[in-house]
Parts: structure tokens; sequence; C-alpha cells
């Protein structure tokens, strides 16, 4: 394998964080126009996403077993690496989670969710396209801040959507599926912050 630039990791990091932006806008087509019986295809691209994220991952390992020199610490990389890749499995876990516990229909604040994931995802694929000039950038640590907000404010709308679940929903099996989908939902929401988070960590180990 041929010698990898510095550019070969900062670029991975953003195709892996586009993988999951599409998983993410992926998801809300699906809650958008939910249609049970096309669930099986829905979830077939969303794997197809997840599956060419870990592609991407793979070669950024394989890369970096080869290099002797990064542009960051080897650990940071790895670590930033699995993150994101992170993000793009909890998208996947939630139409998963959907497709086991066989919903018929799509609550509004499921929607809701998928959203602010979306967004979220957005941000981060910002952040790393961002974070190559993490040594003097200003707008990582704003780029941060906004998904830890989309994080904090995901967390009330999941205190909300659990709340009017046990306080509208009749069936208590629908209820348990639901509960289930949302905690799935908001782990996703955990998983961009988490990403977003190590960005800072990562700040501080390499300057």
């Amino acid at each position: 394998m041929a010698k990898k630039s510095k550019d070969f990791y900062f670029n991975n990091f953003i195709e892996c964080a586009d993988c999951a932006w599409r998983a993410a806008k992926m998801l809300e087509s699906i809650l958008e126009n939910y249609t049970p019986g096309k669930l099986d295809e829905a979830i077939s691209k969303i794997h197809e996403i997840e599956h060419e994220g870990d592609q991407k991952r793979h070669e950024l390992v394989e890369a970096l077993a080869k290099s002797f020199i990064t542009p960051i610490e080897r650990e940071d990389i790895m670590e930033l690496s699995r993150n994101i890749d992170d993000v793009t499995d909890a998208v996947e876990d939630i139409a998963l989670r959907i497709y086991m516990c066989n919903v018929k229909t799509i609550r509004p604040e499921a929607i809701e969710m998928a959203k602010m994931a979306i967004n979220a995802c957005s941000v981060l694929k910002e952040l790393m396209t961002e974070f190559e000039n993490f040594k003097k950038s200003k707008e990582l640590k704003r780029l941060v801040i906004e998904i830890n907000k989309l994080e904090s404010d995901g967390d009330l709308l999941y205190m909300k959507s659990i709340r009017d679940l046990h306080t509208t929903e009749k069936d208590p099996i629908a209820l348990i599926a639901w509960r289930d989908i949302y905690n799935y939902m908001e782990k996703c929401l955990d998983a961009c912050e988490h990403a977003a988070d190590s960005i800072e960590t990562v700040m501080m180990n390499n300057t």
C-alpha cells in the first residue's frame, strides 16, 4: 500500500460521518412515509450505508497499521473512527428495532426525534470537515456545543415522549415497543454527542 497522506485520515472521517448522515436521512424517510410492507427494503438500504461506513473504517485501520507517521495520535484516530461508526450503527439499530417490534403506525414524536438525529449527524459531518484545521479553527468548539445542545434537547423530548406514551397508549405491547424504540433514538443522539466530545479530547492530546 502506498504511503497515506494526512488528508486520507481526515477525508475518511468526513466520509464516515456522511454515512451516518445518509443513514439518518433514510430513517427519516422510513418514518415519514411509513409502509410496513416496504420496511425490509428500506432497512436493506440503511444496512448498505452502514456496510459502506464499515468498509471506510477498515480502510483506515489498514492504512494506520502500515503508517509510521500520522497527523494525530494513532489511538485518537482509532477512537474517533470508532465513535463515528457507532453513530451509523445507532441509526441502523433504530430501524431494526422498529422492524423487530412489528410497528404498524409511527408516533409523531418519533419523527421529531429522528429529525434531531439528522441535525446532529449533519453537524457532526460539518465538524469532521472542519477537523483538519483543529489547531487553529474557531468553529470546532461552536459545532461541538451545537451537538451538545441537540443532545440536551433530545433528552427533553425523550422524557416528554415517554410520558406521553404512558399517558396515551392503551395497548401494553405497543407501549413496550415504543419505549424500546425511544430508548434507541436517545442512544443515537448520545452517540453523536460522544463522537463530538471526543474531538475535544483529540484536540487536547495533539496540541
